[in-house]
This record gives structure tokens, sequence and C-alpha cells, in this order.
């Protein structure tokens, strides 16, 4: 009888799950995509779904076209970020090419998550909202459709939020752990607190706009605002606060029992919402408006343009300074069948 010695097989690779949470958030965030792109690729084909006579969507030409395709790109890209946040080969891909597209959306999707729910609040407390004006007194959409497109965003918004909070803890929790007071001084604290004393001339803009002051507004603008106008100003004037906020705390290191994740939020959120609301109020304000006297002023792009410039600032040195953690930590990579 002869025996044959031979290594036993190795165990099968456990196949690449992902729990309950992140497959109703995954579906939830690729599906919200879909009222918002449906109706842009409609306008696209000629339809007039949801625009109404005297719009002036209807004489956009082709920046309008231009822009809609645009915006369907973007709403794909949403949906590219929920199966890279989900998907084994998600886990493999740098941290820049995640990051950086997660941070715009997170600035252009906070500021709807925020100012929409709140108009809403106002407008069954007797306020005057509904911004359906596209200027010079014409309607712009029908009401319906800022309710399909901003819950759609909404959604979006909690879902993708939800599924990147579970993939950066998984992949780097370590950066953040600690307390405020054990993060090293760095070269980056004065850049961070002459960033916080310049991102105040945006934040006071805003409060002012929507405290109800009129300067530096165009014509068309003071005519219409109603109270979805000054909700949305309060909101932009809060994200600035939040934004200094962080950038003090990580600068100063006041609180020093403070978990290092609450102002590393703060200044994600933030400096998000900053800089990438005000390119897109820039990128609109160089597009320009029809009638003169809804062409942006020259302090509201100078304010829009300032604002951009200020969230990217106050953002690069905390990357920074999670990239020199992330250099002297040198975490083993480790990879689990199963996920949250």
């Amino acid at each position: 009888m002869t025996t044959t010695n031979r290594d036993p097989a190795p165990p099968p690779t456990a196949p690449y799950r992902i729990g309950r949470v992140r497959t109703v958030a995954r579906a939830l965030a690729v599906a919200a995509c879909v009222p918002y792109a449906g109706l842009k690729l409609a306008w696209l084909a000629g339809s007039r779904v949801g625009i109404p006579d005297g719009s002036p969507l209807l004489d956009g030409g082709v920046v309008l076209a231009v822009g809609n395709a645009a915006t369907v790109l973007m709403a794909g890209c949403v949906a590219v970020l929920a199966l890279l946040l989900t998907r084994p080969w998600g886990l493999r891909v740098p941290a820049w090419l995640l990051v950086v597209p997660m941070w715009v959306a997170s600035g252009l999707l906070l500021p709807v998550m925020t100012a929409y729910p709140l108009q809403m609040a106002v407008r069954l407390l007797g306020g005057d909202g509904g911004q359906t004006s596209g200027g010079a007194g014409h309607p712009f959409l029908d009401p319906w459709v800022f309710g399909v497109v901003y819950g759609g965003f909404i959604v979006q918004g909690i879902a993708l939020g939800t599924l990147f909070a579970l993939y950066a803890e998984e992949r780097w929790g370590h950066l953040w752990q600690g307390r405020l007071r054990d993060l090293p001084r760095t070269p980056s604290s004065p850049v961070l607190r002459v960033t916080a004393l310049v991102a105040l001339a945006p934040g006071l803009a805003h409060l002012l706009w929507a405290a109800g002051s009129t300067a530096g507004l165009d014509e068309g603008r003071v005519a219409e605002r109603t109270s979805d106008f000054h909700v949305l100003e309060a909101v932009n004037a809060l994200f600035v606060a939040v934004a200094v906020a962080g950038v003090l705390l990580l600068a100063f290191r006041r609180g020093g029992r403070l978990p290092l994740r609450v102002p590393l939020v703060l200044v994600w959120a933030g400096s998000a919402q900053v800089a990438c609301w005000g390119g897109w109020l820039s990128l609109a304000a160089l597009v320009g408006a029809g009638d003169v006297a809804d062409r942006p002023t020259t302090a509201m792009v100078l304010i829009y343009a300032g604002q951009m410039l200020v969230g990217i600032v106050i953002a690069l040195p905390v990357a920074h300074l999670l990239a020199e953690r992330a250099a002297a930590s040198r975490p083993s990579e480790t990879r689990s069948g199963t996920r949250a």
C-alpha cells in the first residue's frame, strides 16, 4: 500500500458579500438618480415636460444643452460611486480618485439636503417661498419638478453618505482615532488660522443677505427674494461657520478631549459646501442671464469665487495632515469577506 503525502488544499476564498445596509443604500443611491437624469434626457430630446410657457429654459440653446448633458454625467457619477463603495475593486481604487468626487458630491448635495426641508418648513409656517421664477417674472419650472429633483438629491445624499461613511471607517478609520490633543503641531496650523479669518468674508455676505440686506445683489434677485432665498443664504452662512469651527479646532487644539473625527467631519462638510457650492454659483454667474437685471453683480461674482477658493484652501492642509498620518502609521491592509 502506497501513501502519498500531499499539501492540504487551500480553503476556498470566501465570496465577497455586503450587508443589508449597504445593499439597500446602494439601490437607493442608484434609483434616486433616475428621476433627475430622466428629466434631463427628456429635455435634451426636445421634451418640455415640467417646463411651463415663458420659461427662460425654452431659449437656453446650446449652453443649456451642454449643461443638461453635464448634469446627466454627474448623475451617472453618483451611480458609479455607489458601486465603487460596495464592490471589491473599490477597495483598490487610489484614495484621491474616490475622495475628490465624494467631496464634490458632498458639497453639492449638502446644501440641498439642508435647505430644501427648511424651506418647506418655513412655507408651512407662512413663508412666501416658491422658487419657480426664472427672472423678469417668468415661470422657471413647474413646482412638482423641484419636489421630484430635490427629493431625489436628498435620497442620494443620505444613501451615498452612508456608503462612504462605512467605507471610510473600514479603509481609513485608523487616521482619525484618538483625541484632538493627540494631534501633533504641523506647519499647516498658521495656514488654517489665516484661512479661517478669510472665510469670514463670504460668510458675512451670506449672513447679511439672509438677514435682508440687498448690498451687492442684482436687481432681479432683490425684486424676487422670498423666504426660500433667505433660508438658502442662512444655510450658506451656516456651512461657512461649520468650516471655520472645524479649522479653528484643528489650528488651536481647543477642546483637547474632543474626538479627532469631530473637527475632521466639520471641515469635510464645511469646506465641501463652501468650495463646491461657490464653484457652482460661479459657473452660473459666468454663463450669465438673458436679462441685464438678472445678471450677477461684480460683488456677487467675487464673493462666489472667493468662497470657492476659501473652501479649497481649507481642505488642502487637512488632506495633507491625513496623508502624513497615513504615511506614518502604514497599517497592514486587511480584506474581509463580509461587510456591513
